[in-house]
């Protein structure tokens, strides 16, 4: 037997919602380099129309919205007969994301925990049932650190930065989430997994930036591209035995 297609995803029908945004759009150019066919779905046309690969196709979709999750789903699906892989890396936020805890209303604490851990169960439950149809399939959704382990509130001290609290649920919830998919799931043979990068950095305060690497083994945030491989390893046939995990990107974060 040959495994040098192991990691090959050509014909594969790959829909990456979140794909224009700052890991999406990373993923999306690099499940294109090994021959994926790839709609990137999101809120942001603009965005999108700025990533240069092959083989990719923008569909308007918006978590929050049922009506949106359905048709732009089943649109991919009447198209191209087959949702091959589906990956949920979007990061919907209200519009006073970044409270301290004391300051987050009730009504802030839904709507985040709403349109981002349901958002992913929406899209999920959508995209299995389409799956289901030709028996077989590949769900991903995008979780943290923070769903492993505590934050560190001394990284953010003398910043004007925090972990907002609603994060750490959302996360820690799409974590279990993902394994209750891999079990319920399973007998369709379609396979469900996490991925859970550390830090991304993204022009980050500096004093932040150098108190989180130094608690880094590497001695770095990550870049974007090391979040790639990841995906590409979830979503191709070298992954065929592996459902129900947490795949923890982090440089070693977690490990102390």
């Amino acid at each position: 037997m040959s495994y040098s297609k192991l990691f090959e995803l050509r014909k594969k029908i790959v829909v990456v919602v979140g794909g224009a945004g700052l890991i999406g759009s990373e993923i999306v150019e690099g499940l294109s380099d090994f021959g994926a066919k790839v709609y990137i779905a999101d809120t942001s046309k603009k965005n999108a129309e700025k990533i240069k690969a092959k083989g990719v196709k923008f569909i308007y979709l918006d978590i929050a919205s049922e009506v949106s999750v359905n048709k732009a789903l089943s649109g991919i699906y009447k198209e191209a007969k087959k949702i091959d892989v589906l990956i949920n890396c979007a990061y919907p936020a209200s519009k006073d994301w970044g409270l301290k805890l004391e300051d987050v209303s009730f009504d802030s604490w839904k709507e985040n925990v709403n349109n981002h851990l349901g958002g992913y169960f929406l899209c999920s439950k959508v995209a299995a049932d389409l799956m289901k149809k030709n028996k077989k399939g590949i769900i991903i959704n995008f979780a943290s650190i923070y769903g492993v382990v505590a934050p560190d509130f001394g990284i953010y001290q003398g910043t004007k930065m925090t972990m907002p609290v609603a994060y750490s649920a959302i996360k820690g919830g799409i974590i279990s989430f993902t394994k209750y998919l891999a079990t319920y799931y399973a007998k369709f043979n379609i396979r469900a997994n996490v991925i859970s990068p550390g830090g991304v950095f993204n022009g980050q305060d500096s004093t932040f930036v150098k108190k989180y690497a130094k608690k880094t083994p590497l001695n770095r945030m990550a870049d974007p591209k090391d979040i790639v491989g990841a995906a590409i390893f979830l979503a191709s046939d070298a992954s065929s035995y592996v459902t129900g995990q947490n795949l923890i990107v982090d440089g070693g974060w977690s490990v102390w």
